[in-house]
């Protein structure tokens, strides 16, 4: 897995806003998965959550966290990373749900009464995929992810 900086082509497919699953470790050591909305600053990843999540105290405890960002229209175009948190704090205002909810369905967030988080997430390593069996021809111009 190619460590980061990402390359052009991989920040572009990050500022998408594409279907997402965060990977947090649980107590025990096992894995646990949830689909979130995510953005991307060009060095690091926004998510957030209601302060009331379990994964929350999970990544409080241990800041390792693997997201994939899944193309909505081809879902063999992907990119995973694996990386740490590196900032939680409250999103007493809202800025920044309000900022995913805008990104993914264009309004404000409607639910207003549970404390809010951001985690800021760092990339450490991430891998590319973009072979889709559908893939263009020889020759043609699609911007291929590196893989």
């Amino acid at each position: 897995m190619p460590a980061a900086p990402v390359p052009p082509a991989v920040d572009t497919f990050l500022r998408q806003p594409n279907t997402c699953v965060i990977a947090t470790i649980r107590p025990d050591g096992s894995p646990h998965t949830t689909a979130t909305w995510y953005d991307w600053d060009g060095s690091r990843i926004l998510v957030n959550l209601d302060e009331v999540r379990p994964r929350l105290s999970w990544m409080r405890r241990d800041g390792r966290v693997a997201l994939t960002m899944v193309d909505p229209e081809n879902f063999y175009r992907h990119i995973s990373v694996m990386g740490r948190v590196v900032e939680i704090v409250a999103d007493e205002q809202r800025v920044d749900i309000d900022r995913l909810s805008m990104r993914y369905v264009g309004k404000p967030y409607p639910r207003r009464k549970l404390p809010r988080v951001s985690i800021w997430i760092e990339i450490e390593r991430w891998h590319g995929w973009d072979r889709s069996p559908n893939e263009p021809a020889e020759g043609t111009t699609r911007e291929r992810l590196p893989v």
